[in-house]
């Protein structure tokens, strides 16, 4: 097959040649003489290729320029063969028709002899020629035409325009459309003709059906016409076609497509199809893809047909007309004349007697070849592989040697036709006269005959015709290169220069392959003038460098050429230590690229590359350039070989090598602009770079260093980065130098999660690249190098910057680092960063200075920070003052305007001002007015000369390290801030704005003033300039993990070995040892003393450096700590060292033993704010929390410095985790008054501080101050939180007791009670009070308990006139609530607030305020209290004056308001009291009244008798009737007076606004406690004025099942203890009465005192926002008053309003929601649905779904009920909640299917809830099913617990319910029958007697008594 083309053939010669690629230019031959033309002249299509052509690395368009070259070349010779033989004559005769002029039928006179033949020079554009594609490429195809020419067609030229749109990207889909051997029509474009040489030209074609098709009509189409289309579209049916006309379009079924070929037809195919069927009214042609169909449709007669309707490949039946020479002549279509070559015959191997198979007018079947419009020529073929529209195949290779071939035919004077023998058919064959020997053969036919074998070899293949050439040359036979597989790389040829260019030569080989010479490799030089060096025709010696896709590259290096050393052609060539050739591809800082032969490449780094220091690779070396090498590595799996060009390793002796991370020092030789070259002082070096991103961390102080050195500066401190050659690569980067002994050189020394400094070398797109010793380098993607991924990455980093990395993974196999470079995660935690920069800039200063001793400096001592100075104002500017001083005019001052502190300067003046800052190289000082600063540094100093000692004892504050402040901004310099510490005398601090990782970053901007909190990192030193340094909070947020690094030696020792070790560092957790020959090992901190009961504070203070201890081996640790690596994990415990050798695998497993309670100690290795960290273990770490270390507020503040590093500490454990082999621990301290015992110590599933009890004194640190009177929230565990009430903060009752507290404080605090949460959350009231029991430290105090400040924590505990105190929590317009302690509230009425009139009570009463108030009336049952403000007497007349019912008679007149209006009566106020009585309406007049609410409204005034004063009730009956006035004496005016209305009467003692709900995390109103039930009734009561919800939320039904269960588990769990029970059964019992209390209160408030207008609903909406009962409410309102809009509104507004916190109260809205749009939705079903969808976003969806099925249940919507059951169970698999609700509505429409469903549900449900299911199920069943199906499930269950007790007692309760008494006592029996606990079967027995007595059976109950006696009798024994 021919080379495949890979250029786009779109490129221009004069585009120039380039460097390293084939030129665009094409190349010539030398022109062969060519007088005399034949008509059977063969043009091949892959002759270029072989012997023609050869591969190369020319482009697309040079390969085909060389193809058209070649046929013209080949024409020529054979021309040339017969120009001796010839006469002159003839040839003038015969010129016109051997030169290739075509003729038409339109000729006359003489026949013509030769058939028509397309050729290069007769070719002309507009042509149509039939053609097999014989390449697909991405951007064109390769076409052969007939005579063995080839074309192109570029991809535009391919498709249509039209299919733009459909084929995405036609360039690159070119072989999804076309494949190799289809057979296309196509037009000539246009033809390059090349001014250089004639004959030569390339052919451009266009497939494009637009032009094709260019004078088809509709009418011109018939049936059976077989038309060529695209594929426009694919349809459900079938596809839309396109011919290119926009006139009509096809279609293609899809049962008769092309598909059934096994094609995937896509848009842009080019399919073939015969016409079935022609719509002519909608332009529609529709076609037939069946091939046998279209290979068999011979094209019709046409009246008047034009020959613009011939289309390349269509078949016409044809007679013959004439015999010509070298082919026949036929007419077909009546009009037309066409001519079939000899090669298009029937037969392909037609013999010398041809022309005798073709009579005058035969008929046969012909397929058009070509169609030239303009000469009205057209070519046929008779070819049976083209009649039946294929493509002739091709069974032989280029390059093939057949000894057997078989002359068929001699063309005298031409050549040989042969038949070659291949299989499964033969192939002809025809070889060229000049190409059937060497010398000249002048009668080719006396020397072959017919019939006779001969050896040839295949030159190439015509595709069209399938027709081979072939070749006789001994020279063919015998030459070493013939094809491109006969080259190997490397081999040495000579070759022949064919043509020269600018891109280099083509050679040719003997055998014919070409191959290209690039310009760089004709010469060792660069060539200007490549022509010159090379002269076409000359024979040279060359070397092939590779051959590729038959593409030959050769060089004529002359090293290359003569080398004798090995070659390296593939890989695995490349041996360790192999010396060879190569030549430079590639210079880069790093190093060279090298190539070798057959593309294989190299690379040598920067130091193999024998460079000086400070010279880069580009100026000894240049791309091209032949090196000799060695090879130093070789990896061929990956592709890599490492290269010196050095031939000689350079050998350092042991004791001279520097390693990599070692410290040096050096002297600078030479500044380069890029680096500094220095001398370092290290044996076996003499010169080391530092580049000038590595002078300093900081960016701008190394541009500044850089600018500053000189020769001769001495470097004390450089880190040796990495060694080339001779020469060492350093750095003086303080990071690295500071961390040297933590620097990783090898992949084995990185661990993951450890903070490593180390630099960028280098940024690309996806990321950066972080080096640290020698080449190890770890990658950070761009998602993980910054915290901002809207930063621009580039911009944010820099080549060279210091960074700290976070190792995130590392691959051992490829030996990949995943790093973190973000600054959440890689932040500095010294000082290191900023301490260097001042360091560097007191060293840039020095330099800068002219004096090299840096005695220019000395003016600095005179301006130390905090001095107070003395200076003139020199100027003032926009920005701040400029000072000048007197001693020295260099230097000058600054004060900003924030400085000033508001004095006004003059310029001139003198002033005295505060050294806050000096910029050594700007030589300049920053200064401050501000008179703290002064003041501070005048008392300092005459501090330190008169009252020394004094101020030392004064600052009890002093500053230390890691310590964390709060700090002010003084001055915003460029690269830190100037700070002050008020908190310690305005101490000055310096902190950087930046830190390693984000120098690049967009810095946070401060001004002046700003607070910022800091931490100390280093106080004032030499070693910090004399500054305190800090480092800003916002910048540092993680702390740097552990960096050590580990050893991996291997040695003669084993675990268990006994050893000698001398102590060499002892460090607090650790000693060092060494042993052996080089071995070193540790001694854990732990591994000193076994003594548990005897602890060590300071195990290591009996051991000293130097000293040897006998210590045994235990484990191979693997840690690495560079030089002094610790290999072994040793142990000096006495029972080890004494005992007998442990074996190793004992040694090795390390128990990991604890238990929850088990006392432990460990000493502190590391302590941050929160949390010491202790190792108890080796292996085994703990934790300690900072509340869990003491519950003293003063330890807790010094929590960092009483653990110290190495204190022993002793607790409890708390938790474990053994994955990670982590303890937390408790410490319990003395002040814990709880159980200290270890039982009660343990994990408990309840909450998550299982060491904290109910009156346990604890530590606590403030965490939240609530507003109001919500208290405060105190953080007690890492996880856990507490409130303290606002009546606990204080013992005594202050004014504001939330004073002197703030956030971050620590307390103590007393555990009052811990509750849990419905939800599982946990409540934990605290209290600061410190007379509680263990709150007071030194002294306590009796506190009076008759004094006012008393807590009344009990309602019993309060009487009537009992003085107390307490705080406003709520206000309203009718009165306000106080608070009395934790649990009591009281209220107090408008009317008791003062003696006087109360205009504001929310302004007189804040909330808040303390109030002292005398108690009015207690209600214990409800835990009502009401207080009055007034004082005693006042409030007494008051009382006595207004609610005394004896002043009142049976018979009297009194006047009074209407106070509300009821259907059954009037409420009425009696005037000048407050007491309120009833008329009835049937008292209200002696007519029958129908409407009472139209005759009368409140306020309105009456005169009423009273006819019933009942005193014990409280009530009064009062009438209206006209009959009750019959005298007028009766009447009796009565002064009105106005009075307070009653705060219950009018519901206004809402309680839902005053319950603060500001902490959902530590309150909650749902919990549930022995002690919290006041405030659930508190909570039901306050809801008492609305009323009741009248659609329920049915989340489901709970059988009596819940609350057995709880009974029966309550029952078993204190069966021992029976007075906790009935005190249990006492509280549950009095709650269920005041329930039913409070319940009648509820109805009995909701019938008197309901809202009845928009505007009273308003006001209660306002007034309780939150509360579910007001909006049901007023939603019922509006929808009694038909106005279903509004209501929707109304919902709207509740579920917007109630707080986000209150769920189940939105959900009750939701669920009325639900009601009120099924009942008046449009569609209702509809709309439930959308109301549904939204409701799942806002709550819970299961409630939601459980609402939604309960009134689809209420409504029986049944249908609707089942299919939400569907998706429930799919959604809430995992619920029994939701299970059940389907057993349950099964059962109740009495269903079948609940064996299924239970078997379903135990599938789904995790196995803990297995036991609830079945347990409920079968209740279930008891009630509502079938019982026998309950006992089945409750006798499997208790087969599989069969000691579980509260499964017995359901049991037996449901079958109690039956009431089977046999089935009941046997149950019984078989449960007392059971070994159980003696509480369980105590349990059983004494459900048996009540059972027994129940029934009242006295032989039975005896019966169970002496039974129970028997167990007990039994169990004694």
């Amino acid at each position: 097959m021919a080379a495949t083309s890979k250029k786009s053939q779109k490129r221009k010669s004069k585009d120039g040649p380039k460097l390293n690629k084939a030129s665009k230019k094409p190349f010539k031959a030398s022109k062969k003489e060519s007088n005399d033309a034949t008509s059977l002249q063969l043009g091949d299509d892959d002759v270029p290729v072989f012997p023609r052509g050869g591969g190369s690395t020319l482009s697309q368009r040079e390969r085909d320029e060389i193809y058209a070259e070649v046929d013209a070349e080949f024409e020529a010779e054979e021309r040339g063969l017969k120009k001796k033989k010839r006469k002159m004559q003839k040839k003038s005769t015969e010129a016109v028709d051997d030169l290739g002029s075509l003729f038409g039928d339109s000729i006359t006179g003489k026949l013509p002899r030769y058939a028509n033949k397309i050729t290069l020079k007769n070719i002309s554009p507009g042509m149509r020629l039939w053609g097999v594609v014989a390449e697909v490429n991405e951007k064109d195809l390769v076409i052969s035409l007939p005579g063995g020419l080839r074309g192109l067609a570029r991809a535009t030229d391919a498709l249509d325009p039209v299919l733009d749109a459909e084929v995405e990207d036609s360039e690159g889909n070119l072989p999804s459309v076309f494949h190799v051997g289809q057979l296309v029509s196509c037009i000539v474009l246009q033809l390059d003709d090349d001014k250089k040489e004639n004959g030569k030209r390339k052919i451009w074609l266009s497939l494009r059906l637009s032009l094709l098709h260019k004078g088809f009509t509709l009418d011109a189409i018939q049936e059976g016409m077989v038309l060529t289309a695209y594929v426009k579209s694919v349809e459900d049916h079938g596809y839309i076609l396109h011919f290119g006309l926009p006139s009509f379009t096809g279609f293609l079924p899809k049962n008769s497509q092309a598909e059934s070929r096994g094609i995937e037809v896509n848009p842009g195919k080019l399919l073939q199809g015969a016409v079935r069927n022609i719509d002519r009214t909608r332009r529609v042609v529709y076609l037939s893809s069946d091939p046998d169909t279209v290979s068999k449709c011979v094209t019709k007669d046409l009246k008047g047909i034009s020959i613009d309707l011939l289309i390349p490949g269509m078949m016409v039946s044809a007679r013959v007309q004439s015999i010509l020479e070298n082919g026949i002549m036929l007419s077909f279509l009546t009009y037309f004349t066409g001519t079939a070559d000899i090669f298009h015959l029937q037969n392909t191997l037609p013999t010398t007697n041809w022309r005798n198979d073709y009579n005058q007018n035969k008929k046969v079947n012909a397929r058009i070849l070509f169609v030239d419009p303009s000469s009205r020529a057209i070519g046929l073929t008779l070819n049976p592989h083209l009649l039946h529209n294929k493509a002739p195949p091709s069974h032989v290779k280029i390059g093939d040697i057949y000894d057997q071939s078989k002359v068929v035919r001699v063309d005298r004077g031409l050549g040989l036709l042969l038949d070659i023998p291949t299989a499964p058919a033969s192939i002809p064959a025809y070889v060229s006269i000049s190409d059937v020997a060497e010398e000249e053969v002048k009668k080719l036919e006396k020397k072959y005959r017919e019939g006779t074998s001969v050896r040839v070899r295949i030159l190439g293949f015509r595709h069209l015709e399938g027709l081979a050439t072939g070749i006789l040359k001994a020279s063919a036979f015998e030459g070493s290169v013939f094809t491109h597989s006969d080259v190997i790389p490397g081999m040495v040829v000579r070759a022949k220069v064919t043509h020269v260019d600018s891109f280099g030569a083509i050679v040719q080989f003997p055998g014919g392959v070409k191959a290209l010479c690039p310009l760089r490799h004709m010469s060792e030089f660069e060539i200007v003038k490549p022509g010159k060096k090379f002269k076409v025709g000359a024979e040279l010696v060359f070397r092939v460098l590779g051959v590729k896709s038959k593409r030959i590259t050769v060089t004529h290096k002359k090293t290359l050429v003569k080398s004798k050393l090995e070659i390296v052609s593939s890989y695995a060539d490349a041996t360790d230590g192999l010396k060879t050739h190569g030549w430079i591809t590639k210079i880069e800082k790093h190093g060279c690229f090298v190539r070798f032969y057959n593309g294989v490449q190299g690379f040598a780094s920067r130091s193999e590359l024998g460079l000086d220091p400070g010279s880069e690779p580009s100026s000894m070396y240049h791309v091209g350039q032949v090196v000799k090498c060695r090879v130093v590595s070789s990896i061929p799996a990956s592709r890599r070989i490492n290269l010196s060009f050095l031939m000689k390793p350079i050998r350092v002796s042991e004791d001279d090598l520097v390693k990599l991370g070692s410290i040096v020092s050096g002297v600078v030789d030479v500044v380069t602009p890029n680096a500094v070259i220095v001398y370092v002082n290290a044996r076996g070096y003499s010169k080391g770079l530092i580049s000038t991103e590595h002078l300093a961390d900081h960016h701008g102080q190394a541009i500044l260093m850089k600018s500053v050195i000189k020769p001769g500066y001495e470097f004390d401190q450089l880190l040796v980065l990495d060694i080339e050659g001779n020469n060492l690569v350093l750095s003086a980067k303080y990071s690295l130098i500071n961390s040297a002994q933590q620097l990783p050189s090898d992949v084995s020394h990185i661990h993951l999660h450890t903070v490593v400094h180390g630099y960028i070398c280098n940024l690309i797109e996806t990321g950066c690249f972080v080096r640290y010793l020698g080449r190890l380098t770890g990658f950070a993607p761009r998602s993980k190098a910054m915290d901002d991924q809207r930063a621009d990455f580039l911009k944010a980093f820099y080549v060279g910057q210091s960074v700290r990395s976070n190792i995130v993974d590392v691959n051992n196999d490829t030996g990949r680092i995943t790093l973190s470079l973000k600054q959440s995660c890689c932040s500095s935690t010294d000082a290191s960063f900023m301490q260097e920069y001042f360091v560097l800039e007191e060293k840039i200063a020095t330099l800068q200075s002219s004096d090299p001793k840096g005695s220019e400096l000395k003016w600095v001592e005179g301006f130390t920070i905090g001095s107070v100075i003395e200076g003139k104002i020199q100027a003032a500017k926009d920005v701040g003052v400029v000072v000048s001083f007197e001693k020295r005019n260099d230097i000058f001052g600054f004060i900003t305007h924030y400085q000033l502190d508001g004095a006004i300067v003059e310029e001139g003046s003198t002033i005295l001002a505060v050294v806050l800052d000096v910029a050594k190289t700007e030589r300049l000082v920053d200064l401050s007015l501000k008179t703290l600063f002064i003041d501070r540094a005048r008392e300092q100093s005459s501090s330190s000369q008169t009252h020394k000692k004094k101020r030392k004892r004064k600052s009890s504050k002093d500053l230390e390290v890691h310590q964390t402040v709060n700090a002010v901004v003084e001055i915003v310099k460029e690269n830190y801030l100037v700070l002050s510490l008020p908190e310690y005398d305005y101490a000055i601090g310096y902190a950087s704005l930046s830190d390693y990782n984000i120098q690049n970053f967009l810095q946070k901007q401060f001004v002046n003033g700003q607070s910022v909190i800091a931490n100390i990192t280093a106080l004032p030193s030499p070693s910090t300039a004399g500054r305190l340094l800090l480092l800003l909070k916002s910048i540092c947020e993680v702390n740097e993990t552990s960096s050590s690094k580990r050893s991996k030696k291997k040695s003669a020792y084993s675990i268990g070995s006994l050893v000698q070790a001398e102590i060499t560092e002892i460090k607090p957790l650790e000693l060092r040892l060494k042993f052996g020959i080089g071995f070193h090992g540790r001694i854990h901190i732990t591994e000193v003393n076994d003594d548990k009961d005897n602890i060590l504070e300071n195990p290591f203070g009996n051991f000293r450096v130097g000293q040897t201890v006998t210590a045994r081996i235990v484990a191979e640790s693997n840690k690495l700590d560079n030089k002094k690596s610790h290999q072994w994990e040793l142990s000096i415990k006495p029972t080890l060292v004494t005992g007998s050798s442990e074996s190793e695998s004992k040694l090795l497993n390390e128990k990991f033993d604890f238990s929850t309670g088990q006392c432990v100690t460990g000493y502190v290795y590391k302590v941050d704010s929160e949390w010491a960290w202790l190792a108890v273990s080796r292996e085994v770490k703990a934790q300690l929390f900072i509340l869990d270390s003491a519950c003293e507020p003063s330890e807790l503040q010094e929590f960092q410095k009483f653990f110290h590093v190495g204190m022993a500490v002793t607790g409890h454990v708390l938790s474990i985790n053994k994955e990670k082999k982590l303890l937390r621990l408790v410490r319990l301290p003395s002040g814990h008054q709880g159980s200290n015992k270890k039982d009660d110590i343990k994990i408990s599933d309840d909450y998550t501080a299982p060491h904290i009890h109910e009156g346990d004194i604890v530590g606590g640190r403030i965490s939240k101050i609530l507003p109001g009177v919500g208290g405060l929230v105190v953080q007690i565990g890492p996880h856990m939180f507490g409130r303290v009430h606002l009546t606990e903060l204080r013992d005594s009752w202050i004014s504001d007791p939330l004073s002197g507290y703030h956030e971050g404080q620590f307390v103590k605090c007393k555990v009052l009670e811990i509750s849990h949460s419905i939800k599982g959350t946990i409540h934990v009231d605290l209290s600061l009070r410190l007379s509680l029991d263990g709150m007071h430290s030194r002294s306590s105090s009796d506190i009076d308990e008759d004094s006012p400040g008393n807590h009344f924590e009990k309602i019993e505990d309060l009487s009537p006139n009992m003085a107390v105190q307490g705080y406003v929590k709520n206000v309203t317009s009718k009165g306000c609530f106080i608070l009395l302690s934790r649990k009591l509230d009281a209220k107090i009425r408008l009317s008791n607030l003062s003696d006087g009139f109360v205009e504001s009570p929310d302004k007189e009463f804040p909330i808040g305020k303390l109030v002292v108030g005398r108690v009015l009336s207690v209600e214990p049952l409800s835990k009502r209290v009401e207080v009055t403000l007034k004082t005693l007497n006042s409030s007494n007349a008051t009382k006595s004056e207004m609610n005394d019912l004896s002043s009142l008679h049976v018979g009297d007149v009194v006047h009074g308001r209407v106070k509300r209006v009821e259907t059954y009566g009037l409420f009425i106020t009696i005037d000048r009291t407050t007491l309120v009585g009833l008329c009835h309406v049937s008292e209200i007049s002696d007519d029958r009244v129908e409407n009472i609410e139209t005759k009368y409204r409140a306020g309105e005034k009456v005169v009423v008798k009273i006819l019933k004063v009942d005193e014990e009730k409280r009530r009064i009956s009062l009438g209206m009737k006209n009959s009750y006035f019959s005298s007028d004496n009766d009447l009796q005016m009565l002064s009105e007076e106005e009075t307070d209305e009653d705060i219950e009467e009018n519901g206004s003692h809402d309680q839902s606004l005053m319950l603060d709900g500001s902490l959902p995390a530590v309150e909650d109103s749902d919990i549930e406690s022995e002690d919290g039930e006041a405030l659930v009734l508190a909570q039901t009561e306050s809801r008492a004025s609305v009323p009741p919800l009248e659609v329920t939320l049915e989340d489901i039904e709970q059988p009596v099942m819940d609350n057995v269960v709880s009974q029966n588990m309550e029952r078993i769990d204190v069966a021992d203890n029976k007075d906790e029970k009935n005190k249990r059964q006492a509280k549950k019992k009095a709650k269920e009465e005041r329930e039913l209390e409070i319940r009648a209160a509820e109805e009995r408030l909701l019938v008197n005192d309901a809202p009845k207008t928009p505007d009273e609903f308003e006001r209660l909406v306002r007034s309780s926002p939150n509360s579910s009962f007001v909006w049901l409410k007023y939603m019922a309102f509006m929808l009694s008053l038909a106005d279903v809009e509004k209501a929707r509104s109304i919902a709207e507004r509740a579920l917007r309003t109630i707080n986000i916190r209150e769920e189940n109260e939105k959900l009750n809205i939701w669920v009325a929601y639900f009601n009120m749009e099924n009942e008046y939705g449009n569609p209702p079903e509809e709309a439930v649905v959308k109301l549904f969808q939204r409701a799942l976003q806002y709550s819970d969806p299961k409630k939601v779904h459980l609402a939604l099925l309960a009134m689809y249940e209420r409504t029986d919507q049944h249908k609707l009920a089942d299919e939400l059951l569907e998706k429930m169970i799919k959604k809430f698999k995992h619920s029994c909640k939701v299970w059940l609700r389907w057993v349950q509505r099964i059962l109740k429409h009495q269903q079948d299917g609940v064996q299924s469903l239970v078997q379903r549900a135990l599938l789904s449900l995790p196995r803990h809830k297995h036991i609830k299911f079945i347990s409920q199920t079968a209740i279930l069943e008891f009630k509502t099913g079938v019982p026998d199906r309950g006992r089945s499930m409750f006798e499997g269950i208790l087969r599989e617990y069969p000691k579980r007790t509260d499964l017995w007692s359901i049991y037996l309760d449901q079958e109690i319910r039956l009431g089977d008494v046999d089935l009941i006592r046997s149950l019984f029996e078989r449960a007392t029958s059971l070994s159980l606990p003696p509480k369980k079967m105590k349990f059983l027995f004494k459900k048996y007697l009540e059972y027994e007595k129940s029934v009242g059976d006295e032989s039975r109950i005896e019966y169970v008594k002496q039974k129970a006696m028997e167990y007990v009798e039994s169990t004694l024994v």
